[in-house]
């Protein structure tokens, strides 16, 4: 459980940064935010005023709430006009109440529009992510014990990786031992229509297939209601594979992407593979508080280019403009390495570096590490051989 001062501190953040936009209050509902701030995913809304204690009011579960979340004012859900009588005896009439304008379904937001009548609701999403994105000692820990889970996944790669097996299969053996060790499954994302199910594992041409995932890479999925991931092709010879795997413990994640192959890809893919490489090892050195996400991705947008790869570089036609992506409780979170951003980096900031080369046809390689952000460089929170993985 998420300890009590742990959930102090961010809220004493939010608070912070509440009084400094003239908030008077907040009003959370989103799963990943409510967990943050209260240590609890049930059902609930959390209330938090720029000055005070913040009250978690929850429809259900109240007993698991009560066990979870270590706040001190937990009450049952009582209905709208409950909750909208709770608001309007702490605050006056005019005031500023902050919401997840960037998730919230439109009609639930006229919902609390209507609720909150004479109140200004504001969006107060960004101000959530810039805190969220810096990483305490606490959430470190987790993310380093999902590192561990992430390299496992990766030795058991190399070991059942055969020819013959589909796609599918191999999604599926590495998914059932990551379970094994308490992975909790889903993979949160806060971007709209975006979703995920551990990663992207597929091999050859469908690695380089397209979707509608906002990603280097997509797959054909098993059908068009989900078009994206492990298809049900089999796995052959001298073809990349792409492991990409999203390991989740605690409710904290780590991303990380290894390519293995029976026998050799062509020439062409292992000297792609080596820039890869090589892109991730200059950002190691590059990286480090106060350099900014757009110089970072400018870097390895050059060396891409200067190698003659920069057609195939994080996609082919309709590529993306990012190499790197926040990463904690969900898969899109701040900092994104991305083209014209202007972001500095922070100490204690974690994110996903992905330096990728798609070729239509033959398939994708690539590297992918979680990072964190100290004073003067990048450390890697996961670890597994940089080497193409030969079988």
């Amino acid at each position: 459980m998420t300890p009590y001062k742990e959930l102090q501190e961010r809220i004493g953040k939010l608070q912070e940064t509440m009084r400094k936009e003239d908030l008077a209050g907040a009003l959370l509902i989103q799963r990943a935010d409510l967990f943050y701030f209260s240590g609890t995913g049930q059902n609930a809304q959390l209330f938090i005023p720029a000055e005070g204690k913040p009250t978690l009011i929850v429809k259900k579960s109240m007993a698991r709430a009560e066990q979870e979340s270590k706040l001190e004012q937990i009450i049952p859900y009582d209905g709208s006009d409950k909750l909208k009588k709770y608001i309007t005896e702490l605050l006056p009439k005019g005031s500023k109440i902050g919401i997840e304008t960037d998730v919230l379904p439109a009609n639930l937001y006229f919902r609390y529009q209507k609720m909150l009548e004479g109140y200004q609701l504001a969006d107060i999403s960004r101000a959530i992510r810039k805190i969220r994105a810096i990483k305490s000692d606490y959430e470190l820990g987790l993310m380093r014990e999902a590192a561990k889970i992430s390299t496992a996944i990766f030795k058991q790669a190399r070991i059942i990786i055969r020819e013959g097996l589909t796609e599918i299969e191999l999604a599926g053996q590495l998914e059932e031992h990551a379970r094994s060790m308490g992975h909790q499954g889903a993979v949160r994302m806060r971007g709209f229509n975006q979703e995920l199910y551990y990663g992207h594992i597929m091999s050859g041409e469908n690695a380089a297939a397209i979707s509608f995932f906002d990603g280097p890479t997509g797959g054909s999925g098993l059908n068009p209601s989900f078009p994206q991931g492990a298809g049900p092709g089999l796995i052959k010879r001298n073809e990349p594979i792409l492991v990409d795997f999203v390991s989740v413990l605690g409710g904290y994640m780590v991303d990380q992407t290894r390519i293995f192959c029976l026998g050799e890809p062509p020439a062409h893919l292992q000297e792609a593979y080596k820039i890869a490489v090589f892109i991730k090892n200059t950002l190691l050195t590059m990286g480090k508080a106060g350099v900014t996400t757009g110089s970072i991705y400018e870097k390895a947008e050059q060396i891409a280019s200067e190698a003659g790869l920069g057609n195939h570089f994080m996609g082919y036609v309709e590529k993306v403009s990012f190499v790197g992506h926040g990463v904690g409780l969900e898969l899109d979170e701040l900092p994104v390495i991305a083209r014209g951003s202007d972001t500095p980096l922070e100490e204690g900031m974690v994110f996903a570096l992905e330096p990728k080369f798609v070729f239509p046809g033959e398939g994708t390689v690539g590297i992918e590490d979680t990072l964190v952000v100290e004073s003067r460089q990048l450390k890697q929170l996961t670890s597994y051989s940089d080497q193409l993985q030969i079988i």
